[in-house]
């Protein structure tokens, strides 16, 4: 997501300063510890210059160091042949290494520890060589070649963010894409809104359509469009195109008169409110849903709250990079922490809603060498313009959340794991997931950083009704916006480069469910596809016109409220 770096309202966007307040204190309490530390730093950086010295007189010495396996930032062959380079490297690679082990060293241990850990990750990412042009080898190279043209256009572009994109790299050009243009631009209309949806209604594209219709529930904390990306790569085009009457929720991008808005309030006006206009229009009793990310938690909840209630309307769920048991978050635990949700909650007084550049901040630094460092190195070092990818255009298209909301969803689930743990009440109900009784398709990505497959894996553990687990290849977006790849020649490859894994067992750890299950080329689209065929009734003729009498077409897709 694209924001102000640091964005004024968070310049401390986890609350890192207790942990390392806390983190020094335990230094000064184990000296002993920590000069052993500091001791073995400046042996490792003796070694260094022990083997930048061997490398400049022509010996092709094995480093004591080495990147981790994977971290492009080290890909150049000078970092390995150019002893200043090699030098710089393995002089960062040791304190890099030490300041990651001075946590232990303090005495810190459970989450104090894992958050000390990530700040110090985050200081050495920022201070790596490769953050400055004369320890990037790739950027001085393309400087020598444009005569310094490479430089100054970097120099210009570090400018024009200063000025305009608060002295952060710009991750996209957003330039050519435009939402209900080439984003968003599935044909439909909102048939229904209230002060916090619009509900589109796509125009089906086969003769025939399933009697049961498929709702799409978005997560609110983002643009509802990444289920609707772009032609031949949105999914909502791909239900349509597979005989689904597809319908979907866009959230209203809330405002300060909106900071009262809870998740009751998504619960019963948001997706509650969209399966009862889902069923009105098509006549239909039941209804599929298919939610990502928040959206995906959102269905979960209706589906348990519907069962207190009697009604039965949620046929089936499709769950996406969801999380329902929230014990074990991953790297976003370190922003949702006692200390964390007390700074975001001080924030949001003051405005009344999460600022879109806070939630930027907080998905950023989740992988800082990828969404940030990376960025500067192309972007300021080496004058190359941001690519023009949709997936970015989207992510730099960000939206706020209610201060209710927020407040109650990091607390309540963050915080506290009501939902897994059977202790959550909304509108007055006590949510028990073993009472949920429709079929359920859970899709986890095994890059996912926000979203851990192994705790995606932990709602099947939860939720009583069949289930199906697929694991995806790549991350938290790529892994869901995965189209089926075109047929290749022979002479082009037999293999995709996408590709999932399957097993129709659902054993109680993830690690035996892996070890089981038969990977298969492709997208996991086509899995979904067949698995939903028989949950959604038989085909018939659809309807002319989008909407119906008491729920008439208001505009055309993709609405007004995705661009508020």
């Amino acid at each position: 997501m694209t924001t102000t770096f640091p964005p004024p309202s968070s310049h401390d966007p986890a609350a890192f300063g207790p942990v390392l307040t806390r983190l020094a204190t335990g230094a000064a309490r184990h000296p002993l510890s920590s000069l052993k530390l500091g001791a073995r730093l400046g042996g490792r950086l003796a070694q260094a210059g022990i083997e930048t010295a061997a490398r400049a007189i022509g010996r092709d010495n094995s480093p004591a160091l080495s990147p981790m396996p994977g971290d492009r930032r080290f890909a150049d062959p000078a970092w390995d042949d150019n002893p200043w380079h090699f030098g710089q490297r393995q002089a960062y690679l040791a304190w890099s290494q030490y300041l990651r082990d001075l946590p232990g060293a303090a005495g810190l241990e459970g989450d104090d520890a894992e958050k000390a850990t990530f700040a110090l990750g985050l200081t050495a990412d920022a201070l790596a060589p490769t953050n400055f042009l004369l320890g990037n080898p790739a950027a001085l190279k393309m400087a020598a070649e444009t005569r310094g043209a490479s430089a100054l256009a970097g120099l210009t572009n570090l400018v024009d963010d200063v000025v305009d994109n608060g002295g952060r790299p710009r991750q996209v050009d957003s330039s050519t894409f435009e939402v209900g243009g080439n984003l968003a631009c599935t044909p439909g209309t909102v048939v229904f809104r209230n002060d916090l949806v619009e509900l589109i209604q796509y125009a089906p594209q086969t003769e025939t359509t399933f009697e049961i219709p498929l709702l799409l529930s978005p997560p609110w904390i983002n643009r509802f469009y990444i289920m609707d990306l772009a032609p031949e790569r949105s999914f909502a085009e791909w239900a349509v195109g597979h005989g689904h009457t597809t319908f979907a929720i866009s959230y209203r991008n809330p405002d300060a008169t909106m900071r009262g808005v809870d998740l009751d309030d998504y619960l019963l006006q948001g997706l509650g409110a969209a399966v009862d206009v889902v069923c009105e229009i098509t006549g239909a009793d039941r209804v599929n849903v298919a939610g990502l990310c928040v959206g995906g938690t959102l269905g979960v909840m209706l589906a348990a709250y519907q069962a207190q209630v009697g009604d039965d309307r949620v046929s089936s769920l499709t769950l996406l990079n969801t999380l329902v048991d929230f014990s074990q978050p991953g790297s976003l635990g370190v922003f949702t922490d006692a200390d964390a949700v007390a700074a975001v909650e001080e924030r949001m007084a003051e405005s009344g809603f999460l600022d879109e550049r806070d939630m930027a901040t907080t998905f950023d630094l989740l992988r800082p060498n990828d969404l940030v460092w990376n960025y500067v190195g192309r972007n300021w070092l080496m004058g190359e313009s941001p690519p023009a990818f949709d997936i970015l255009a989207w992510n730099a298209d960000a939206s706020r959340v209610p201060e209710a909301t927020h407040s109650s969803y990091l607390r309540s689930l963050y915080r506290e794991n009501r939902l897994a743990a059977g202790t959550m009440t909304m509108a007055g109900r006590r949510l028990a997931l073993d009472d949920i009784g429709a079929d359920t398709y859970i899709l986890a990505a095994e890059a996912d950083h926000i979203t851990p497959w192994k705790s995606s894996y932990a709602t099947t553990g939860l939720i009583g009704s069949p289930l199906r687990f697929v694991l995806t290849s790549a991350g938290h977006i790529a892994g869901i916006v995965n189209p089926p790849e075109p047929e290749r020649l022979p002479e082009q490859g037999a293999k995709a480069k996408r590709k999932y894994w399957t097993n129709d067992d659902v054993p109680p750890e993830p690690e035996e469910w892996r070890a089981g299950a038969v990977q298969h080329q492709g997208s996991w689209w086509q899995d979904w596809a067949d698995w939903i065929e028989p949950r959604a009734g038989s085909r018939g003729r659809p309807s002319d016109e989008p909407g119906s009498t008491t729920h008439p077409a208001l505009a055309d897709a993709p609405g007004t409220y995705v661009h508020g």
